[in-house]
């Protein structure tokens, strides 16, 4: 084998129980003020936030926070760098769940550039990042984007005429991500699930990817291995365990390293545009698409029938073992892991996209909009439609 590939740096990652009560000691080795980005409550609710101010204050550091309610628009990250344009900033401390750490990531590039962010999102706008950015301290509550380990911002504008784009440059990567799966546990059992589902995603899409290496194949092999058995426990009657929150924090974790190096699939090709039409919770869109894209792309790996075809049926399989899948054909291990996901969207009580305003009306525009990015084959426009279709 020859072992030719790029792999992207990684931030520094300090993980285990306990680890953000060193933030205050962190965040003040990069200067004397910081930018503190939190969400809309559950850290206040479950005291953490008030134990982290103080963390933070005893270090001397002066603090300005800010909180991001929802997924960042252009609206939001412009609103808070123009309140910070002149308060001398030396770092950013981003607390939260995935939308969270993008806005905090975008807050610290925007700070450095002029503008409106809109300018500078790809296939939006027309200028470039320089790159220069604040250094960024990511501290997940949740368990699912992998936003801590990544080099782009999300950030959307819902509506008509909306959009889910990324601000994007290597120098966006945080320079630290804390895990603490302590922070992850107040998360409630619809959040842990959606979450989980889009680090599963992001896992499964990767290790199939066109554009996998050696190394992003070991690396979302691990992550599925941790994942796969926490996810159900974490979620269920042992959401207060800190080691199964421990080990879906380190599998979400593991899914943003992967997704940064190999890219992702036709689920996420979908559930970008379906974010901008509609107020869909990106984890709810991944989890909704995800059995009937597994199922539609081994149909598709099948009828090919191809030496490289025929890898990616095996390395379905793979994950589906990891499933408990045990019918001797690999093709059969696949549809089992279809099923399986299935059965997770019941077991999870994953809302169906129809109850967010999905119709048949948005459909047809949906799958023109839609991209099959790194999927193993493409899915049709007609598999694309149905996929959406089965979950109005």
């Amino acid at each position: 084998m020859l072992f030719r590939f790029v792999f992207a740096p990684m931030p520094k990652l300090i993980a285990g129980p306990a680890t953000a009560g060193k933030l205050g000691a962190i965040a003040a080795s990069f200067g004397h003020r910081a930018l503190l980005i939190t969400g809309g409550g559950a850290l206040d609710r479950s005291g953490c936030l008030s134990r982290i101010k103080k963390d933070l204050q005893r270090t001397g550091l002066q603090v300005d926070h800010f909180r991001i309610i929802g997924e960042p628009s252009p609206a939001v990250i412009d609103a808070v760098v123009d309140g910070c344009k002149d308060k001398d900033l030396e770092v950013v401390l981003a607390v939260g769940g995935g939308s969270v750490l993008d806005a905090g990531k975008a807050i610290a590039a925007m700070l450095k550039e002029t503008g409106s962010v809109v300018n500078y999102l790809e296939g939006i706008g027309t200028r470039a990042p320089s790159g220069r950015s604040l250094p960024v301290i990511a501290v997940p509550t949740t368990s699912g984007t992998g936003s801590e380990a990544t080099k782009n911002a999300v950030i959307s504008k819902v509506g008509h005429g909306g959009f889910k784009k990324s601000l994007r440059h290597s120098n966006y990567i945080p320079r630290l991500a804390v895990l603490d799966p302590e922070l992850c546990v107040s998360a409630p059992p619809p959040i842990t699930a959606a979450c989980g589902m889009d680090a599963l995603t992001q896992l499964i899409e990767s290790y199939v990817s066109t554009q996998a290496s050696p190394l992003t194949d070991a690396l979302a092999m691990e992550g599925l291995r941790h994942l796969i058995p926490a996810l159900p426990e974490a979620y269920g009657q042992h959401a207060m365990d800190i080691g199964c929150r421990a080990a879906v924090a380190y599998g979400a974790f593991l899914s943003g390293v992967t997704l940064a190096n190999a890219g992702l699939g036709v689920v996420h090709g979908v559930a970008g545009p379906l974010g901008g039409l509609l107020d869909v919770p990106h984890g709810v869109a991944c989890a909704n698409l995800l059995p009937f894209a597994v199922a539609a792309t081994v149909d598709n790996l099948t009828a090919a029938d191809s030496p490289q075809a025929r890898r990616s049926i095996q390395k379905v399989s793979r994950v589906a073992e990891l499933f408990g899948a045990t019918q001797s054909s690999p093709v059969d291990r696949c549809r089992q892991l279809s099923d399986s996901l299935h059965r997770w969207l019941e077991d999870f009580s994953i809302p169906r996209l129809g109850q967010f305003g999905l119709t048949s009306a948005h459909v047809d525009l949906l799958a023109s909009s839609a991209s099959n990015k790194n999927n193993p084959l493409p899915l049709s426009s007609d598999q694309i439609t149905r996929m959406l279709q089965s979950r109005c």
